[in-house]
């Protein structure tokens, strides 16, 4: 039976509080399979690692730096010398693979790919996993993700991409062997328990729509309607272009995201405006392709807020067994936009939850999948996951 526990530290000295946080989430767990570590970038994360492999030295970690703090039952999480948090796993008839590799010339997909063959051979298992947990570093996730599924097809994932605290690439992804900015990081999970992903954006639809007509690589808005794409969007918003350039379009498009429909209409992925460009071009933070409909999506503070609660109750009510534990994906986006009512969102999660153990991770991308569509990367969203006993 899958049991679970959770531990954190904001410890100055950061392999103390590896440690400390290892050595509460162990507590009650006769074997760890499996140790989720957030912390923070300002961190000495080698030092945390080595506190945490201290007191877990067989266990298999895997995780990334988190957006300003995480959440566990204990509250939020946050301290201005680091954070770290752990969700620990311990089930005799859960294997687990392990596999990583920073961003080489072979490129995403093959790396990709390599990494579903090494995580496997991690696992003692020649066959694709039950499910599986990716993180990346936030550019190439698309990309990462097809040469997995090359390998193995379709399995149900979840996940996120790595983070800072200022937006400025100084995220890390790392593992029980190995730390690096730029690249990919899969466990591949094998058991019989139940596992239940709830993917949103959880914002609305606006009348406002248009047509990808021209693109810049594959993050580039350039024109929507064959209109300059920001000029397109401030007037959906009814804003002036010149003012959303720059960064300032990351921020003021966190309550108005655009978003793009799956073939089958079941999801709605958001794709996060991130910067204004003097051309009037837009970045955004995943792929976008020429001839799609983008939409103008549009949700409320108040709203982004009661969606966390939202998401796992609705969460909760797809599982068919009883949870054993809770792995919550939360925009970093999101949580900016929040700010400093963010304890709204911890009680509401704490509430929510019950008494399983969960972890909070803030992220700038979130994997997850619905019904029977492809696995998806997306902004701004929520990706919760439920692991049953």
């Amino acid at each position: 039976m899958l049991k679970s526990n959770t531990g954190s530290s904001v410890q100055p000295c950061a392999a103390t509080a590896g440690s400390e946080a290892a050595l509460k989430a162990k507590a009650g767990l006769d074997d760890v399979k499996l140790a989720f570590v957030y912390g923070s970038a300002d961190s000495d994360l080698k030092a945390m690692l080595d506190g945490i492999k201290a007191e877990l030295p067989e266990t298999p970690i895997i995780g990334n730096t988190s957006f300003t703090g995480i959440i566990t039952p204990e509250g939020y999480i946050t301290g201005d010398q680091g954070f770290v948090g752990i969700l620990a796993f311990s089930d005799e008839d859960l294997d687990v693979g392990v596999a990583a590799s920073a961003r080489t010339e072979e490129g995403p997909r093959a790396i990709g790919a390599r990494l579903a063959r090494e995580a496997m051979a991690a696992a003692g298992k020649r066959t694709p996993p039950d499910y599986f947990y990716m993180v990346a570093s936030p550019a190439e996730e698309e990309f990462y993700l097809k040469g997995i599924t090359e390998v193995i097809g379709r399995v149900p994932f979840f996940g996120g991409s790595a983070a800072d605290n200022e937006i400025a690439g100084k995220w890390w992804i790392y593992t029980d062997k190995e730390i690096f900015q730029d690249g990919c990081a899969v466990a591949f999970m094998y058991s019989d328990g139940e596992l239940v992903n709830e993917f949103t954006g959880a914002y609305h639809e606006t009348e406002h729509v248009g047509i990808v007509t021209k693109m810049i690589g594959d993050r580039t808005i350039a024109e929507i309607d064959g209109v300059p794409a920001l000029k397109k969007y401030a007037q959906w918003r009814g804003m002036d272009a010149d003012y959303l350039k720059g960064g300032v379009l990351l921020s003021e498009s966190v309550t108005n995201p655009l978003g793009v429909k799956d073939r089958l209409g079941d999801l709605v992925a958001i794709r996060h405006p991130m910067n204004g460009n003097d051309d009037y071009s837009i970045n955004v933070g995943n792929k976008v392709v020429e001839k799609t409909a983008v939409i103008m999506m549009q949700a409320s503070v108040d709203e982004l807020i009661s969606s966390t609660g939202d998401t796992l109750r609705t969460l909760k009510g797809k599982m068919t067994t009883k949870p054993a534990a809770y792995h919550l994906v939360h925009c970093g986006g999101r949580r900016a936009g929040i700010g400093d009512r963010l304890n709204e969102v911890t009680d509401q999660i704490i509430k929510e939850a019950d008494g399983v153990p969960f972890i909070v991770e803030f992220t700038f991308g979130e994997y997850g999948s619905v019904d029977d569509g492809l696995n998806t990367c997306g902004g701004l969203m929520l990706s919760f996951t439920g692991i049953g006993k």
